[in-house]
């Protein structure tokens, strides 16, 4: 019997896998920090014999090379990748045997990247899983805009021709199982669902069920802004990212963390934005650890930016770390724990600024208080608040002159994101009201919401 064992990355919003049988296993598209996946085979009780990559990722460090040296496993990665490492070139058609009866069988399947390759399990030949990677999603495809723009046309074609050889190529109950999907901007559209096979792909994912013009169109249609951090992950990877180092950076008291604030750095307080609006450091910006940190602050942050992290608890702090290697954020400068009374000067008082709802937001409007929209293109194509600005978040940092003179009302689509950019606004000296509220509640609160 063989199993497969699915490693949730939330923050990133993908997956990885553990497949294997009695004594050993392969390990498919491993994050940055390996110790979760090295556990995994401990609680199996098998060996870790291969390692593959169906791409070279562009939205997280692999731990894949690091993974392979530590085990000695042999590394599996596509043959039209290039990298600047020893690892073992994989073409069509190659397979390797992973336990008895078990073998991983490499398909080219270009899209998401022009060498994507996916894996087949069979188990005595049969077909039972398809490690999909950024080809084959739940009710998607990968995005086919991460490589370069003058090949995304011919990228997302290929897209519809990967998905049609896995579906004509596979029995209707092989299960499914892509890197990307669960909320990872490395997916065209959120996933559709937690689990899928070839048979429900092929009733339901217009990859395979329309033409390719059409597939085309629709898919180059709903694109959106791509992670600033994306351009720094490729490279990484391609040059082969060194082991992660997760101790606990150095503590910053008061007067260092002034002193960062000062010098122009970056000061995230990883609180819920709850906290943060009752009570920060001024100049500080709020990242909440439960949002998907790694993705925001990689995506907002200059890159190579000193950051300090502010933290409840030692175990929060742990877990943010754990979230920003993924993404190459690799050692923050400083960090403390506790709250705004351990980390202000003596006579310095908290910062704050107020939360609301939509209903009171609809109370304030004749007033002539600023709306600020800071959900995505996509969201706001849906409906929007009557004389409203819209910047999308990622974009708020270097917008910050283009938000108009008094009080900001802030909002999202339901309130992290919101968060995050009223603390931008409030660094920067603004008046901010965060409003902390789902977006289906402006039109019931009698705001006036246009669509079309």
């Amino acid at each position: 019997m063989f199993f497969v064992d699915v490693i949730e990355l939330e923050g990133l919003g993908n997956r990885s896998y553990l497949a294997g049988g009695t004594s050993s296993a392969v390990a498919v598209d491993p994050p940055r920090d390996i110790d979760q996946v090295v556990a995994a085979a401990e609680r199996r009780g098998v060996r870790i014999s291969h390692v593959v990559e169906t791409h070279i990722h562009n939205d997280y460090v692999t731990g894949g090379l690091h993974l392979a040296r530590l085990t000695g496993a042999a590394y599996l990665v596509p043959a039209g990748a290039h990298v600047s490492f020893a690892r073992t070139a994989v073409s069509d058609g190659d397979t390797v045997d992973i336990d008895a009866g078990l073998t991983l069988t490499a398909v080219s399947t270009p899209g998401h990247t022009p060498h994507h390759t996916a894996y087949v399990l069979r188990e005595a030949g049969r077909p039972v899983a398809a490690f999909t990677g950024g080809s084959l999603l739940i009710g998607t495809v990968g995005r086919p805009d991460l490589v370069e723009p003058r090949l995304t046309e011919q990228l997302a074609r290929a897209q519809h021709a990967s998905a049609h050889r896995l579906a004509d190529a596979l029995p209707d109950d092989t299960a499914v199982l892509p890197t990307h999907g669960f909320g990872s901007f490395c997916s065209s559209a959120p996933a559709d669902g937690d689990a899928t096979t070839i048979g429900k792909e092929k009733a339901a994912n217009t990859a395979l069920t329309v033409d390719v013009d059409t597939f085309v169109a629709d898919l180059l249609a709903g694109l959106e802004d791509v992670p600033a951090y994306y351009a720094h992950m490729g490279p990484a990877n391609a040059t082969g990212p060194e082991p992660v180092d997760l101790t606990p950076p150095a503590v910053a008291d008061p007067q260092e963390i002034a002193a960062r604030l000062a010098a122009g750095e970056w000061v995230v307080d990883l609180r819920n934005r709850v906290a943060f609006a009752e009570g920060h450091v001024a100049g500080s910006f709020n990242f909440e650890a439960d949002g998907k940190l790694a993705t925001y602050l990689a995506w907002l942050i200059p890159w190579g930016k000193p950051v300090t992290l502010l933290a409840e608890s030692g175990e929060q702090l742990a877990s943010a770390q754990r979230e920003l290697v993924r993404v190459g954020i690799d050692r923050p400068v400083a960090a403390a724990t506790g709250g705004p009374g351990s980390w202000l000067r003596e006579g310095e008082r908290p910062a704050s600024f107020p939360r609301a709802t939509f209903a009171q937001l609809a109370l304030e409007r004749p007033d002539g208080v600023v709306v600020l929209d800071v959900r995505r293109d996509s969201e706001r194509a849906g409906g929007w608040i009557e004389g409203s600005v819209h910047i999308p978040v990622h974009e708020v940092h270097r917008r910050l002159g283009e938000v108009p003179d008094g009080t900001v009302w802030v909002h999202c689509a339901g309130g992290m994101r919101a968060g995050i950019a009223a603390s931008l606004l409030d660094a920067a000296g603004r008046q901010v009201v965060a409003v902390d509220d789902g977006f289906d509640a402006a039109g019931e609160a009698g705001l006036t919401v246009v669509t079309g």
